[in-house]
């Protein structure tokens, strides 16, 4: 049996008796029922998620997951494709607002190259799981053959194993790769059944021009290979990259393990698509942790009926949006766990007058 398909029959459903748990528990807690709202949803889901009627999530991780992109070649990107590998240095400095923001909220970043387009010097934090130098341009041929995709989704489940396995109770999806959100368009395209035109933003600021060319590039991609939208392995070969098929397995490598992933922006939505795709069980687990600027971010969201927790108009990518999401995640655990009941306030809980 593959690693995918052991993963996959590993995703069972919610614990309902978890959540029903945590969900009194929410109504015995000292405040007008239902008043902290999205907040108490959210820490009933994650109590589903877990198993545990109290969960307490104290060591979150971001997996950020580093490829290139043949299609850059194409002029859809306002960065060259030798920003990628220079990125990915910058994480390892603790430099890039990834970085940052982890430390913020006391997040571990394991920095993955699972597709860069050059070779990188090692380092004691770089895990290197490189299958190709970058993916094909898929405006003329499929972006990697299907056995390579579902490697990559495979490289995604041994990652986030291997991070739950040293603790992690809290994951999140961060990427890096220019020409990243010209794949991600075409992914969403492909699966959600939308025209390119209404998926495909300006990704790194590029200009009108540059807009138009990126869109053609996707229809005349997706009219060429014509991807099987409802077989996620099948769209992520022909127009996908490799670091989206790295967090789609990173999505279902938690699913699997019952630890609540958030979700970053608009690349990572893609991810969650081919996810779903393969592992429709596995969506509960999905937390949007923010709405992306990127126009193609809601047909995710409707896709997926998964509701942002952020809209801070970001558009970074790196698990930026989803770290900071990760914060409202701890909060709303804590409130279910660390809150005093009516009665162990002594604190009436309704008055007659």
């Amino acid at each position: 049996m593959t690693l995918l398909k052991q993963t996959i029959d590993q995703i069972g459903p919610l614990v309902d008796q978890s959540a029903a748990a945590a969900r009194r528990r929410q109504d015995t807690l000292t405040k007008p029922a239902g008043s902290l709202g999205r907040l108490e949803e959210l820490s009933i889901r994650i109590a589903g998620i877990t198993g545990r009627e109290r969960p307490r999530l104290t060591n979150p991780a971001v997996i950020v997951m580093a490829a290139d992109h043949g299609v850059a070649r194409q002029g859809v990107s306002a960065f060259p494709a030798e920003v990628t590998p220079q990125m990915v240095l910058n994480f390892l400095r603790g430099g890039a607002a990834i970085n940052v923001l982890a430390r913020h909220v006391g997040a571990r970043v394991i920095v993955v190259d699972i597709g860069v387009a050059a070779d990188l010097p090692s380092h004691p934090e770089l895990v290197s799981r490189k299958l190709a130098y970058g993916t094909a341009d898929f405006s003329q041929e499929p972006a990697m053959s299907r056995e390579l995709a579902q490697q990559a989704i495979e490289v995604g489940i041994a990652c986030a194993n291997e991070a739950i396995d040293s603790g992690a109770d809290l994951l999140a999806t961060g990427e890096m790769g220019i020409a990243n959100t010209t794949a991600a368009s075409a992914v969403v395209a492909a699966i959600t059944g939308r025209p390119a035109s209404e998926v495909t933003g300006r990704g790194t600021g590029i200009d009108d021009t540059g807009l138009a060319r990126k869109i053609t590039v996707i229809e005349q991609a997706l009219a060429l290979h014509q991807p099987n939208p409802r077989d996620g392995i099948d769209v992520l070969a022909k127009v996908g990259g490799l670091e989206i098929g790295g967090l789609a397995g990173v999505i279902l490598g938690a699913a699997a393990r019952r630890v609540p992933i958030v979700i970053d922006g608009f690349i990572a939505g893609s991810a969650a698509l081919i996810a779903a795709t393969l592992a429709p069980a596995a969506i509960p687990y999905m937390i949007a942790g923010h709405r992306s600027v990127e126009r193609g971010h809601a047909a995710v969201f409707s896709h997926l009926d998964l509701q942002p927790l952020l809209d801070l108009n970001m558009r970074l990518g790196e698990g930026t949006g989803a770290v900071l999401a990760m914060s409202i995640c701890q909060a709303a655990c804590k409130v279910l766990d660390e809150m005093a009941t009516f009665a162990e306030a002594g604190v009436s809980e309704k008055h007659s007058e």
